[in-house]
């Protein structure tokens, strides 16, 4: 059929070039041209001007014309000595539409139609619809939807355009109902098929989807069995067949493997030969296994790359270790050598940067641990864009180590970043039966015009509290990255609002800090300030001056005059008191204003390989904060603070942390404890999550003093307090989520949260109305184009009396 179309079709072109008699070309016209121009034609058409044209000439341009496509008809005439060719053009694909495709993202299928010729502003050719439909059903027959429909329909436009439109019924994937391995004597086939993405229906399919059939998921278990084998010994393993069935209605697949699984190899011997230029005895270091063991090909394996690792890390950036076995079919044995083949030792000719349309190219060398010039590291590579990663400016770390064109000893690195949102406009909503509804807005910017700086100037009001502040911090003082930062702010609090014992807040603070790094995962910061705070408490009403006989005192315009407090101010009042634990310490200190002189350090151990949702490592700190002699309350405080993140399998990550924090009283009042002002506070959002933010551990209530009697009367009738001894720990698991590409960005996980706070150390307990209160749940984080999202819904597990908990709990931010 192939042969006889090309004659009709080499006759056809023969026609349209009759017989003419030679003649020289005084010039060439092209008649019929809409939108290609004609000097396109020209470029392809064998024939100039000045040329002698003649039947054979004028039949190579004929075929010369059709064989670029662009034309659907192609006729040469002659008019004097002017040669004549009249064409008439492929209609122009002015659109593609698809119709119906689901499973499959529009743009995926139109870039399978583009790598077959057909996409919009192309020449559209009928004959390329069977190839559509062909493509098309490639691709979903890739994901396993066999019964998929496939109408292409050709819709005629003025200006000899055409639209193609394409229908598409997808239909219903096919399902694996039956996976069946033959041969396999020694394991069970549950157990080979233990780490397989392909599996029939269960009850995780609705999420995994692992009962789809797909051919690539298909390979990838194929060579899972093989690899299973091999890492038990059986050298001679062979899959001999492999049979794929559908049922008539394309619905159901039947898989079946036939094996053979030979017999068990042990190891005879191990040999290194070729050019070793590391010592034998320390390559041997690497190799985990000895003769006499059972042949595994994972511990090869890793054998190889753990040398090739070595050899890289020192300038051999193109070693090759190969593992060549040697069996003795007789024996059962297999002998191993591992031939090295360091090749040339390669040194970084340039760093390039790219993607890096805001941060300054400075900022990512200083993080680079491989150097121009310098001999090849893998180790560096590697630890370098850990670094950038870890930055928190990127969503993205790419690099890659070219040759050098025309040298064997040279490689560049080319270090490809795709920036993330690096500041900050954080809108945090919130509601609850007390607060109604909580608005809070503040701005920073972690890459202060791409030079890595981290600035702010905030101006942030909540429910509960007002802030003001400047902050500056230059991570890269010196080349060594010693940093040095300034903060000025004022604050003003009414912690009643915020679930925390009833009293304001006014503070004004002026710090300097400073970061010291002492290794490539630890650093040091320390900073020193000042601040004057002013307290105010909250009393009843009735709290009217009196004089000595009881009766209230009035000015002399009959206005009630208030009683004030040590500092002369006079005092609040709302419907409710503060505890009387605190005002019994302001009146112990003899005045509401203090001043302070802080000095604070902090040890931090980063391993962590990224900054947002990282997958392993872990980052843990340990920091103490002092109030100096001479400040009106003296006290320290010590934080610890670890995480560490495990990965399981198929994206599955297991997150632990614990938080740990005490705190204690020194100097001319160390008998009235910590300060009510610096203790710690736990529940909420970010800690002991489904319990109301801060309201864990010891309250004060107002059966004190007048009105309340019971837990079940309004929340206002509970004040925390808060303590000196806090305790939280977290268990997550990370789950992936289907069809999300970016997992950077997007976090679903089950949580474990336990935890308290308590009046001192000595008051701790693991049970009991005091005890570790728990919850569980999911929680979702979202790095969302309008800012960081966190959801999590949960209950509490452990739960006592009095406790204030909460199904549902969210925070928004807005970033830019």
């Amino acid at each position: 059929m192939k042969r006889i179309a090309a004659l009709v079709l080499f006759a056809c072109l023969t026609a349209k070039a009759h017989a003419i008699d030679p003649f020289v070309a005084s010039d060439i016209r092209i008649d019929g041209l809409q939108r290609i121009s004609a000097g396109t034609v020209f470029t392809y058409l064998p024939v100039e001007k000045g040329d002698t044209v003649t039947t054979e000439r004028a039949q190579q341009a004929v075929r010369a014309l059709y064989k670029t496509g662009f034309f659907t008809d192609v006729q040469l005439g002659r008019q004097g000595n002017i040669l004549v060719i009249s064409v008439k053009e492929r209609p122009a694909i002015s659109k593609i539409q698809l119709k119906g495709n689901k499973d499959l993202k529009e743009e995926d299928l139109l870039k399978g139609l583009k790598d077959i010729g057909l996409s919009e502003g192309e020449p559209f050719d009928r004959l390329s619809l069977d190839r559509v439909t062909q493509e098309l059903t490639r691709q979903y027959y890739n994901r396993g939807k066999y019964n998929v429909t496939i109408k292409p329909t050709v819709i005629n436009l003025d200006r000899n355009r055409v639209e193609l439109s394409i229908n598409i019924a997808e239909g219903k994937v096919a399902k694996i109902k039956n996976i069946e391995l033959v041969g396999n004597k020694t394991y069970p086939s549950n157990e080979i098929r233990g780490d397989f993405e392909s599996d029939t229906t269960n009850w995780t399919s609705w999420y995994s989807r692992d009962d789809q059939y797909s051919r690539e998921k298909l390979t990838g278990d194929l060579e899972k069995l093989q690899s299973y084998y091999l890492d038990r010994g059986y050298l001679d393993y062979n899959l001999d067949s492999t049979e794929v069935s559908i049922s008539p209605d394309k619905r159901d697949m039947y898989l079946t493997a036939s094996m053979t699984e030979g017999q068990v190899y042990k190891i005879s011997d191990v040999q290194l030969s070729g050019t070793l230029v590391v010592s034998e005895d320390e390559m041997r270091k690497f190799i985990d296994f000895k003769p006499g063991e059972v042949f595994s090909r994972q511990k090869v394996q890793k054998a190889s790359e753990q040398m090739t690792a070595v050899l890289a890390n020192i300038g051999y950036a193109f070693a090759q270790v190969t593992p060549i076995p040697t069996p003795d079919k007789e024996k059962l044995t297999v002998g191993i050598n591992f031939f090295i083949n360091p090749g040339k030792r390669v040194y970084v000719r340039r760093i390039e940067f790219a993607g890096n349309g805001r941060t300054e190219d400075e900022v990512m060398r200083r993080e680079m641990r491989q150097l121009e010039g310098a001999w090849y590291s893998q180790a560096a590579i590697d630890r370098s864009k850990v670094r950038l990663q870890r930055l928190g400016y990127f969503k993205k770390v790419d690099i890659s180590t070219p040759r050098v064109p025309g040298t064997d000893d040279q490689i560049d690195i080319k270090v490809k970043v795709e920036e993330t949102n690096s500041g900050s406009f954080t809108f945090g909503v919130g509601y609850s039966q007390l607060d109604k509804l909580i608005l809070s807005i503040s701005v920073s910017e972690n890459n202060f015009l791409g030079s890595g700086d981290s600035a702010g100037v905030s101006a942030s009001k909540s429910y509960y509290q007002q802030s003001f502040g400047v902050n500056y911090f230059q991570p890269y003082l010196t080349d060594s990255g010693i940093g040095l930062g300034y903060s000025a702010r004022y604050t003003k609090s009414d912690y009643g609002n915020a679930n925390i014992a009833n009293y304001t807040n006014d503070t004004a603070s002026l710090s300097a800090n400073s970061a010291v790094p002492i290794g490539e995962n630890d650093a040091i910061s320390v900073s020193l300030g000042v601040s004057k705070t002013k307290i105010r408490t909250f009393y009843d009403s009735f709290l009217i001056a009196k004089d000595a006989n009881g009766a209230p005192i009035y000015d002399a315009n009959g206005n009630p005059v208030y009683q004030t407090d040590p500092d002369g101010n006079n005092i609040l009042y709302r419907n409710y008191y503060s505890p009387v634990e605190i005002i019994n310490y302001l009146n112990a200190i003899g005045h509401y204003t203090f001043h302070q002189l802080s000095w604070s350090a902090q040890w931090t151990h980063d391993t962590r390989n990224k900054y947002f949702n990282p997958t392993h490592g872990s980052v843990q700190s340990l920091g103490i904060e002092v109030a100096l002699p001479g400040s009106t309350a003296e006290y320290w405080r010590i934080n610890y603070r670890y995480q560490q993140y495990f990965p399981i399998t198929h994206g599955f990550v297991l997150e632990g942390s614990v938080n740990i924090g005490y705190g204690e009283a020194y100097g001319k009042y160390s008998d009235l404890g910590l300060p009510f002002f610096a203790n710690y506070y736990a529940g909420g959002v970010s800690d002991v999550r489904n319990f109301r933010d801060n309201t864990l551990g010891s309250t004060a209530t107002r059966t004190l003093y007048q009105g309340c009697t019971s837990f079940t009367q309004a929340d206002y009738c509970l004040q925390p307090l808060g303590g000196a001894f806090k305790t939280t720990g977290s268990l997550e698991l990370i789950i992936p989520l289907p069809f999300i590409k970016d997992e950077t960005s997007t976090r679903l996980s089950w949580y474990v949260d336990a935890g308290n706070v308590y009046k001192n150390f000595s008051d701790f307990s693991w049970s009991g109305n005091d005890g570790l209160r728990a919850s569980t749940g999911l929680s979702l984080h979202w790095q969302a184009p309008v800012g960081p999202i966190v959801i999590n819904l949960g209950r509490p597990i452990i739960k006592k009396p009095g406790d204030i908990s909460e199904t549902l709990q969210f925070n928004f931010g807005g970033t830019f």
